[in-house]
């Protein structure tokens, strides 16, 4: 029988243990934005700017619904990580065999849901004319590989919780190659369009996804999930709803902010639509290690707040915030005075006013990176420490921060208040999040005070 590669994040150096996960988890999150960028890059380069916007133009709604699926897989594999950490292997695997129950549910009726409204929804955001039958034929094509979405996020996020980040970055690496070939043979060889992109990132994500499953069954014994076990439990289809219905409503909620915004960056025409979207993609490129930092404190703060260990997450908190300010400082630089040139990515250098528009939005947004951050790095400790409801509530402040930008900003100021809009949806968060963050961890150290009263018989 293969070995197991889990890994126990509850002893040793916290900063060597964050490297060590974080640093396979962050070329994992490259590589996918790699090809996300692909797709941009593809379209706007051989279909032009109206295809660029296009896609572009679905940024938003594929955001709200995807990163739903992605919020609550993340959800799920929280219980996983704390009952690793725990040492109880019998209650880790009912959750993963319930999780897997859960995710065929949820992914079944939202791909029916979201693809019947798909046109709708386009309208609601008064997308342009010009583009609306563009993104339609991309966004819908998204929609029909939730599925796809669902495996793949679910399954990687149990293998991370069970410590292993370098696994799911090798998938990620096969899948990148693959998605870049289909794009340029879908779109360049069999002339599908926007269409082609759009299947070409459901296919590769699709294929990852698989690769994962065959990974784990081969290489995790912890995994072998009996008979038994594959039965539907209410206790934990209670908890792992908890955990991961508001982690998935924080994405959601988080992107309402971003649509009702769209819809703002909508009404000053393509330029600007196609301006934003190749600005967005190169700020997620840069924003990857935000995203690996708080994926691993969120399997980091599971497995020790498991354990008992409260102040190892602590001292992981303080290395991470270090390592993400000094890379804050290093993206910021290079997005200052290179992000023009990155633009021509994108666009032809005779577009100039785009690329202006591309230099605007990332010096703006790049000025602001910690804060950012701190969102990812404190909003996931505080999911893997249990409390997956302030999730929400950090999704809500930043939707609040978005839609007064959209609703009350960009008419006055146009596209300058766009600029500035995820800026002030980061430090809105963050004024709730790092409180909220200090009142979980003195209610956890009370909590384990009166349990260590309690087991010496000193409490009544």
């Amino acid at each position: 029988m293969a070995k197991s590669v889990t890994k126990d994040m509850t002893v040793g150096s916290p900063i060597r243990l964050i490297l060590q996960f974080c640093v396979p988890l962050f070329f994992g999150m490259l590589f996918q934005q790699f090809y996300n960028m692909m797709d941009t890059l593809i379209v706007g380069q051989f279909l032009g700017v109206s295809a660029l916007a296009a896609v572009g133009a679905t940024g938003s709604i594929n955001f709200m619904i995807i990163g739903f699926c992605m919020g609550v897989c993340n959800g799920f594999a929280i219980p996983v990580a704390q009952r690793f950490g725990a040492g109880d292997y019998h209650s880790l695997r009912k959750y993963v065999a319930n999780s897997v129950w859960l995710s065929i549910a949820f992914a079944g009726v939202m791909t029916v849901a979201v693809c019947v409204l798909c046109r709708q929804i386009l309208l609601w955001m008064d997308t342009p004319l010009d583009i609306i039958d563009g993104s339609y034929s991309y966004i819908f094509v998204i929609f029909i590989g939730i599925p796809a979405v669902y495996l793949y996020n679910l399954l990687s996020g149990i293998i991370r919780s069970l410590g292993d980040s370098k696994s799911p970055l090798i998938f990620l690496v096969f899948s990148s190659i693959l998605n870049i070939i289909l794009d340029v043979t879908l779109i360049l060889a069999f002339h599908m369009g926007v269409a082609g992109a759009a299947w070409a990132t459901v296919i590769s994500q699709l294929i990852s996804g698989i690769a994962c499953l065959i990974y784990m069954m081969r290489r995790f014994d912890v995994l072998k999930i009996t008979k038994d076990e594959w039965r539907i439990d209410s206790s934990c289809v209670g908890i792992l709803c908890n955990m991961g219905i508001p982690m998935g409503l924080q994405y959601s909620i988080t992107a309402i902010g971003s649509v009702i915004l769209q819809t703002a960056v909508n009404s000053l025409g393509s330029v600007s639509v196609a301006a934003v979207a190749a600005g967005s993609k190169i700020s997620m490129f840069f924003a990857c290690p935000f995203d690996a930092m708080g994926s691993t404190m969120a399997t980091y703060a599971g497995q020790n707040v498991g354990a008992g260990k409260l102040e190892r997450i602590s001292r992981g908190m303080k290395s991470t915030c270090l390592l993400g300010l000094g890379y804050s400082v290093l993206a910021c630089v290079v997005l200052v005075f290179f992000g023009g040139t990155i633009a021509l990515l994108f666009v032809n250098p005779s577009e100039t006013l785009i690329i202006q528009q591309v230099s605007w939005f990332l010096a703006a947004n790049s000025a602001f990176f910690f804060p950012l951050a701190l969102v990812n790095i404190v909003r996931f400790t505080i999911q893997g420490l249990g409390f997956s409801r302030f999730a929400i509530l950090a999704g809500v402040c930043e939707m609040a921060a978005r839609s007064l930008v959209a609703m009350a900003l960009v008419p006055m100021f146009g596209y300058a208040a766009i600029c500035l809009a995820s800026p002030a949806a980061w430090v809105l968060a963050d004024l709730f999040l790092v409180p909220a963050y200090l009142y979980v961890m003195k209610k956890l150290r009370q909590q384990g005070l009166a349990d260590s009263q309690l087991s010496s018989g000193v409490a009544e």
